[in-house]
């Protein structure tokens, strides 16, 4: 039979169900020689749903179902921008977005300059991922954390995973729950390690195993908030900038109101009818110099991840933590929008010394955890994130209040 074949095969087992682990499956599975098998620590798209309510709602983190762990990772909720820097037209990046489309991503990826998903249309296609994956024989299994690699004269042997309770819908609603428990030992052919950044404690049992790391460059830094009205004049202008429609009646009359407010105050507008027809996406931008001073050397700083028409999300997976991350909509239609600012770090790079010292190769990993217990402590804890007014920022002055923000767990005036 069909099932008795399959599990003839070779298995590979994979770790991660985002998209390096979720594409790693797929493309094993339709070549056909291997049985993939892919763990996914955190919940499926439809009950990490509801982990993330509870967070926003409740302020109730659950550690392994959050903003940044389960089906799809962490960009599942973050914004579904679809950029890379090796040319979006070379063969393997062109399947991958002709792959997205086919499981129900639009159509418009294929030919817009900046292709964006956006979290709602990834739920969707996530679904429709894990079902086709299944249907080629491949496995998904939700809840299952590896908490140990098995080597064997060198050679990566198995696993042993941990499950916790997973529970997946139908397309009618009703619940499926997962049949495994407890913990196995998955013996493999191949072993995929796909986890993310987030995932300190699968690099420290690598370490721990004696398995070589080597540490890479990051880059680290804070998120930017605007009203997206001033993004859209600043790139716009004001006789284009009114221009800009998302369809969201509340957010369209902010930017209405707001150029209004400007032309009125603009008396040379009087006799000049700035009205046009046409309508603008929400304006975007990106920034980037090799030349920034730091007062002691030279650094990389660029904008990253710039999310227009979006809100600040809660990325901590642990409730001592803060780190916030970015996210929209497929219609952008938020009146905030907002980006990464960050700067290079390298390797051996003089801020990491006493990292170093102490942590070695995870040197990073460290101060990463650091700079997250600290916003926390700034913050007063219980997910409340410092904020500083940009203005105050470049003075070089402490914040006393706390501009209005799309960050919904509250924000608390603060001097980084």
């Amino acid at each position: 039979t069909d099932d008795e074949s399959s599990n003839e095969k070779p298995v590979v087992a994979i770790v991660g169900a985002g998209p390096a682990g979720l594409f790693c499956a797929l493309t094993l599975a339709r070549d056909g020689h291997c049985r993939p098998i892919l763990f996914e620590r955190g919940q499926p798209v439809e009950s990490r749903g509801r982990d993330i309510g509870a967070l926003m709602h409740r302020r109730s983190i659950d550690s392994e179902s959050n903003f940044a762990f389960g089906e799809g990772g962490a960009g599942t909720w973050s914004d579904g921008k679809l950029t890379t820097r090796i040319g979006r037209n070379q063969g393997p990046v062109r399947s991958v977005l002709e792959t997205l489309v086919e499981y129900g991503a639009p159509e418009k990826i294929l030919i817009d300059g900046a292709p964006h998903l956006g979290t709602d249309n990834l739920v969707r296609l996530l679904r429709n991922m894990r079902r086709d994956l299944r249907k080629l024989g491949g496995e998904i299994r939700f809840g299952a954390r590896m908490t140990r690699l098995f080597v064997e004269d060198g050679i990566v042997s198995g696993l042993e995973v941990e499950y916790s309770k997973a529970v997946e819908r139908s397309i009618g609603g009703a619940e499926v729950g997962q049949v495994y428990e407890g913990t196995e030992r998955i013996d493999a052919d191949a072993v995929v390690l796909a986890a993310g950044h987030s995932a300190r404690d699968v690099y420290e049992k690598l370490h721990e195993l004696g398995i070589s790391l080597e540490a890479k460059g990051f880059a680290t830094g804070f998120r930017v908030e605007h009203p997206q009205r001033i993004i859209n004049r600043i790139q716009y202008g004001e006789e284009w900038g009114p221009s800009v429609v998302t369809g969201r009646s509340a957010t369209d009359e902010v930017n209405k109101k707001f150029f209004d407010t400007l032309h009125e105050q603009d008396s040379s507008d009087n006799d000049t009818d700035s009205h046009h027809d046409g309508r603008l996406p929400v304006a975007s931008y990106r920034l980037a110099t090799d030349k920034a001073f730091d007062g002691e050397s030279v650094r990389g700083a660029y904008s990253f991840c710039m999310c227009p028409g979006g809100q600040i999300v809660p990325a901590s997976t642990d409730p001592e933590e803060v780190c916030v991350n970015g996210m929209s909509f497929s219609k952008r239609d938020s009146v905030w929008a907002n980006s990464a600012l960050v700067v290079t770090v390298s390797p051996d790079d003089p801020v990491l010394t006493e990292y170093r010292e102490k942590h070695g190769v995870l040197a990073g990993i460290e101060f990463q955890r650091d700079m997250e217990r600290a916003a926390s402590a700034m913050g007063g804890g219980n997910l409340t994130v410092p904020v500083q007014r940009l203005t105050d920022f470049v003075e070089g002055v402490p914040s006393t209040s706390a501009p209005s923000s799309s960050y919904r767990l509250c924000v608390k005036a603060s001097s980084f």
